[in-house]
């Protein structure tokens, strides 16, 4: 009864976080275009949520038209590289769908790129290549990534205790709920032999993972206090990981991780405390991504 009275006490003094939401929080679905050129006959237009290129995740549509009929060309194949360029002229990539997909019914290629730093840090360029009519046209665009303003979004990059590099992006929800909400993230693995000259990906999927899940409000006022009904993360066909996070109100929450692998071995994380410390900021495992709505 103590306890109940001391969580129940805090919330009541806590920030109105319902009125953050609506200034903090955006929530897009429209896709408009963020870039484009032209390139022989034909236009190449890149489209993303809000017209935007954000750090983290960013689901992408890939036009091509033809700039003197208006149709969109189809039937060929296309390809989307992302890469950066540091101060220093060293070049890397990130995580992307290497096969972007055509959807007939909708015009477009389909596919993905995790930008893994923002403009202000890094010169991002996309390289496309496409074949139409039996010919190959390849096209190379500045691009400005920027950063991501909503947290339930973020991404993390880390060093896995088998020495290799990988990136974990959420993918949704945009904007939780307070309810039981499907969390989806793509977990992605440095390929060690990946030469940017060549025409392969620079991260693959990380196949068979699990990604075991643990929420905690860690302010103080509220004890690093969980919820119940969370579900970890397993991989889906589509390639991306999904679990369920029960969120109880809104405000601060950290997801604490921890990253497994096929063999059931921890590449990433490490176990947070249960104990509820009102007062007490609450201990974050070692694979963490903080969000807010």
């Amino acid at each position: 009864m103590l306890l109940v009275l001391i969580f129940s006490s805090c919330t009541i003094d806590k920030t109105d976080y319902e009125g953050e939401i609506d200034t903090t929080v955006p929530e897009y679905f429209d896709f408009k275009e963020a870039v484009s050129a032209i390139n022989g006959p034909y236009k190449v237009s890149v489209e993303a949520l809000n017209g935007t290129f954000y750090k983290g995740y960013n689901e992408i549509h890939l036009k091509i038209t033809d700039i003197h009929t208006g149709k969109d060309v189809n039937g060929g194949t296309a390809a989307f590289l992302p890469v950066a360029t540091d101060g220093e002229g060293k070049v890397r990539s990130c995580p992307y769908q290497f096969d972007p997909q055509y959807r007939e019914q909708k015009g477009y290629y389909s596919g993905y790129v995790v930008f893994t730093s923002e403009s202000r840090e890094e010169a991002w360029r996309v390289h496309i290549r496409f074949t139409a009519e039996g010919q190959e046209y390849k096209l190379e665009l500045p691009v400005s990534v920027q950063e991501q303003t909503n947290k339930n979004l973020s991404m993390v990059q880390f060093k896995g205790n088998d020495e290799k590099q990988y990136v974990m992006a959420l993918i949704a929800p945009q904007k939780p709920r307070v309810s039981e909400n499907n969390l989806v993230a793509g977990v992605y693995q440095y390929n060690e032999s990946y030469d940017p000259e060549e025409a392969s990906p620079a991260y693959s999927e990380a196949k068979g993972y699990i990604v075991q899940l643990d929420p905690r409000m860690p302010e103080p006022s509220m004890g690093n206090h969980s919820s119940p009904n969370n579900k970890d993360l397993v991989q889906r066909e589509d390639g991306f990981y999904q679990g369920v996070v029960n969120y109880t109100m809104t405000g601060n929450w950290t997801l604490n991780l921890i990253l497994l692998n096929p063999e059931g071995k921890i590449i990433k994380g490490t176990v947070v405390p249960p104990d509820f410390t009102p007062g007490v900021e609450g201990i974050k495992s070692e694979l963490h991504i903080d969000v807010l709505f």
